[in-house]
């Protein structure tokens, strides 16, 4: 048979070159005459950029940015074929911010992400977003490509404040592209504050003050904009590069679409996807719905090898997979999460014995 393993990372213990390193592996041991094509995915979060480099190749740019309290941080981005691949976590992600100070990180540094792309000679920028423990709305970001204000820019939700006035910068000679799976906008009740505030240490107590703060905000450099779809990704890093012209798509179909995950599907006779957790928000753009969804297209049969899985049978038929299993049912909590390794391979050569043929 022909597998095409395409997973997302597993939060926290696996990237997705490793989970579908681990798959394979025991795949191979059930398996062993299967053809196997490794297709690790991201949707624009944490480990995108390193998904792109393992299909794409290309050339991985190092470059020291500011991060999300000032400091210098190490950062890099991906370049191929005068197209730049961003992770904006890089910059401003949660393991920069820990859950603390929430309300004072900024994005600048994904702004000067941006400028080396554009200095290294890129005609397209392609910015993941998703990790971020920023909420600044991206002011940060305008403030690296020359916006100014009446209020600082670059200190986070909270220099926002008050603010009446700002001046945005020119838009960057190059086609812009946001990759993000979320849809809500900048402000109010399911903006960026709101809903992703408190998992980034915003206190419950400051979600009004802060969120009415990105309103104001919002209403000074473009209030369309700040009500569309993806502004408040990544704690609105979104709003500020639609600001900028940038072209709203799904992380998964950048993802898929680079690596040529349609065509690939059709040479396969099985798909297998996975993640972390598989549940409810899996279906709102995330790997192993768009992977499936891929595999439908193509009518190939898909299964799912998570740490957790809560969606019934009857959610896994609308998303087009045909079986989910879990590592925490079958092996156990503590072994899923002390030999992740390990036990996802030993998962994968039990689907195996009942998939392969």
């Amino acid at each position: 048979m022909r597998i095409l393993v395409a997973p997302d990372k597993f939060a926290g213990t696996l990237s997705a070159p490793e989970a579908a390193a681990a798959i394979a592996d025991g795949w191979g041991r059930q398996a062993p005459g299967d053809q196997l094509d490794m297709v690790p995915m991201a949707d624009g979060g944490p480990g995108f950029v390193d998904v792109l480099h393992t299909s794409l190749g290309g050339r991985i740019v190092g470059i020291d940015v500011r991060g999300p309290f000032g400091d210098r941080v190490p950062a890099s981005f991906l370049f191929v074929a005068r197209t730049a691949y961003i992770e904006s976590a890089h910059a401003c992600g949660r393991h920069l911010t820990g859950s603390q100070r929430a309300e004072h990180a900024s994005t600048y540094g994904v702004g000067e992400l941006v400028l080396a792309a554009q200095r290294a000679g890129a005609n397209r920028v392609v910015v993941g977003l998703g990790g971020s423990g920023s909420n600044d709305g991206g002011a940060g970001l305008l403030a690296a490509l020359g916006a100014t204000a009446d209020r600082p820019l670059d200190a986070g939700v909270a220099g926002l404040e008050g603010v009446t006035h700002v001046d945005l910068p020119p838009s960057p000679d190059v086609e812009l592209v946001i990759a993000a799976d979320v849809d809500n906008p900048l402000a109010g009740p399911t903006g960026a504050t709101k809903v992703f505030g408190p998992q980034k240490g915003i206190p419950q107590a400051q979600v009004v003050r802060w969120d009415a703060a990105l309103a104001a905000y919002g209403a000074v450099t473009g209030r369309m904009v700040a009500s569309s779809a993806g502004a408040g990704a990544a704690g609105g890093l979104g709003h500020a590069l639609l600001l900028l012209g940038a072209a709203r798509r799904s992380g998964v179909d950048v993802a898929a679409e680079a690596v040529r995950l349609s065509e690939r599907t059709a040479h396969a006779d099985l798909v297998v996807t996975g993640e972390g957790s598989f549940d409810r928000s899996s279906a709102g753009g995330k790997v192993p719905a768009g992977v499936a969804a891929r595999a439908a297209e193509a009518g190939r049969p898909c299964v799912v090898l998570a740490g957790r899985v809560d969606l019934p049978s009857s959610d896994l038929r609308t998303l087009g997979v045909d079986a989910a299993y879990s590592l925490v049912e079958t092996l156990g909590v503590e072994r899923a999460l002390t030999e992740p390794a390990a036990a996802l391979a030993d998962l994968a050569s039990r689907v195996a014995r009942a998939w392969s043929r």
